[in-house]
């Protein structure tokens, strides 16, 4: 199947889907003074994601999201070797789902599905896997359902990695947009960004977020986790509610157009980066450039390296189980 670009449409919403790495392109949503925003970074055709020197924006991202260390995993009792592609680290996937051309499956007015086959093997991981994502626009809200099956024990990790910038693609850097992220915990990293296994605590340090504030207050402190990361990018411990399947996960609000954008999931982790790799190399659909920390992401998955830390909330996916995940991202304004 040829690789499409499709838009969803409702009152509030406008979303530019590609089947091009099941990605989102574009959203658009009013701000304070009554005019559309495109607050999602994204490129024009297929051939700019391709020579994008990050190929992940706005991407389904899999069969592992985030940082496996040293590629390599052991289940049951057999170690899987997969593709280094970040130092010593497999991220994304290594060869990655976001760089394939799913099937569409079903396309409504407010919904789009899209499936892709994985066989056993590829990128090193086991299992043919079929995994399903579907983008559906309810009132004010982007529904991301996810699902996996496989027929061989494998693990699975699955997440959006859509760039923000609340002002509009192209409008600045984040650093004055608010942030509120529910979570008392972190997983704090090694020099090669994989996490050390502990969960550090926010009090007190630059990455409280427990209330709203700018994502630039603390961003340049001289904390060690912020020098090895060049800013933000960690994984953050949700703060659950036993028996509650959705939970609220973050809000961030853009400081000049006053869209919020509140984010509720199902997974138990949701990775924080701001842009920190971000050079002006690639130019956006708008014309813009991909300056530094012009964007930030909000990531919602289970945790990095988690088939190498027991203690972290398991990846697994038994052959014949399905894999299911949902994320909402709603938008709104504040005056």
């Amino acid at each position: 199947m040829p690789a499409k670009f499709i838009t969803l449409k409702n009152k509030h919403l406008q979303v530019t889907i590609t089947n091009y790495g099941a990605r989102l392109v574009g959203l658009l949503t009013l701000g304070k003074d009554g005019t559309l925003v495109d607050v999602v970074a994204g490129f024009k055709t297929v051939d700019e994601y391709e020579q994008a020197t990050s190929p992940y924006y706005g991407a389904t991202i899999g069969r592992f999201a985030n940082r496996i260390a040293k590629g390599r995993f052991s289940l049951n009792g057999i170690s899987y070797m997969l593709p280094v592609n970040n130092g010593p680290n497999c991220l994304h996937g290594g060869g990655g789902i976001h760089a394939k051309v799913w099937d569409i499956l079903d396309v409504q007015d407010q919904s789009i599905t899209m499936q892709l086959y994985s066989p056993n093997g590829e990128d090193g991981f086991p299992g043919n896997v079929y995994i399903t994502v579907t983008y559906m626009l309810a009132d004010n809200a982007v529904v991301i359902n996810y699902e996996a099956t496989t027929d061989k024990d494998t693990i699975i990790n699955l997440t959006n990695h859509a760039y923000f910038n609340l002002n509009g693609e192209g409008d600045g850097d984040i650093l004055g947009h608010t942030l509120q992220i529910n979570a008392d915990s972190y997983t704090p990293v090694t020099q090669n960004l994989i996490p050390t296994g502990e969960l550090g605590t926010v009090a007190h340090s630059p990455f409280d977020f427990r209330t709203a504030k700018p994502i630039g207050k603390d961003i340049g402190a001289d904390h060690e986790q912020l020098i090895v990361a060049r800013g933000y990018d960690h994984n953050y411990v949700l703060n659950r509610v036993e028996g509650q399947k959705l939970t609220f996960a973050a809000k961030a609000i853009g400081d000049k157009t006053g869209i919020a954008m509140a984010v509720d999931t199902t997974e138990p982790g949701m990775q924080f980066y701001t842009g920190n790799f971000m050079d002006g190399t690639n130019t956006f659909k708008g014309g813009s450039k991909d300056d530094f920390r012009s964007t930030f992401c909000l990531e919602t998955q289970h945790f990095p390296d988690s088939p190498n830390q027991p203690a972290f909330p398991s990846t697994l996916l038994s052959a014949g189980q399905v894999f299911r995940s949902s994320s909402v991202y709603r938008f709104g304004v504040v005056e």
